[in-house]
C-alpha cells in the first residue's frame, strides 16, 4: 500500500531514509563529490527541511520524495560542517557552495499561489511501480494553488518527462545546456500545470 505524508509528519527517525531516496535520485549530479551514496546521505541529511518534503511510502518504507514550495520558501538549510565532515574539506566546501548556488532560491514565476514541485526522486527498488505517480497526484491536489511548476528537468530524463506530461504538465520553457556534449543532455525543460 502506498501512503503519502510530509517528512515532518514521518519524523526525525525517517530523515536518513528520506535523504537516501533523494541522494539516489540525484546521484549522477553529485558523483564528483562521492560515488558512494552513503557519505552523500550523511552530508545532506541535516539540511532537509522536512515540512517541505512529501514522501510516498510503500508499506511504511520511504519510496519516493518530492518537495512542494511556494512564495519564498526553501527546502534546504545547509551548514558547512556536515559537508566537510562527510565529504572532506575540499569536496565538502565545494558541495556546500553548489547546494547554496544551484539548489536554493526562488524560481521565476513561483508565487504564493503558484507552487513549485522539485527534487522528485524514486528509490531504485521502487521505480516503475507507480509510486511517483501517486506522490505527484497527491501534490497537485493540495488546495490553495492555481498552478504547479516543475523547473529544470534534463531533456534526456524521458521517464520523468513522460510522467509529468501524463499528469497534464506542459512545457513552457526550454533552456539550452551550454556544454551539452560533456553534460550528456541538450537542455533543461520547465513545465507547468494550471489547475484553475
Amino acid at each position: 500500500m502506498i501512503t503519502v505524508s510530509r517528512g515532518d509528519e514521518l519524523g526525525e527517525p525517517m530523515r536518513r531514509r528520506i535523504t537516501e531516496v533523494l541522494v539516489h535520485g540525484f546521484a549522477e549530479d553529485f558523483s564528483f563529490f562521492s560515488k558512494d551514496p552513503g557519505p552523500l546521505a550523511d552530508a545532506f541529511a541535516h539540511m532537509l527541511l522536512l515540512d517541505r518534503f512529501h514522501v510516498a511510502c510503500v508499506d511504511g518504507n520511504p519510496a519516493a520524495v518530492a518537495t512542494l514550495t511556494s512564495g519564498t520558501e526553501q527546502c534546504f538549510a545547509p551548514k558547512w560542517a556536515p559537508f566537510r565532515r562527510h565529504l572532506g574539506l575540499l569536496r565538502g566546501t565545494v558541495c556546500y557552495f553548489v547546494v547554496r548556488n544551484q539548489f536554493m532560491g526562488v524560481s521565476e514565476g513561483v508565487t504564493d499561489d503558484v507552487a513549485e514541485i522539485g527534487f522528485v526522486a524514486t528509490a531504485p527498488e521502487y521505480q516503475g511501480r507507480g509510486v511517483a505517480t501517486v506522490l505527484l497526484r497527491h501534490l497537485i491536489a493540495v488546495p490553495g494553488f492555481r498552478a504547479f511548476v516543475l523547473e529544470e528537468i534534463k531533456d534526456n530524463n524521458t521517464p520523468a518527462l513522460g510522467l509529468y506530461r501524463k499528469l497534464g504538465f506542459t512545457e513552457y520553457r526550454r533552456r539550452p545546456q551550454k556544454h551539452a556534449a560533456r553534460a550528456g543532455f541538450e537542455a533543461y525543460v520547465s513545465m507547468r500545470l494550471d489547475v484553475e
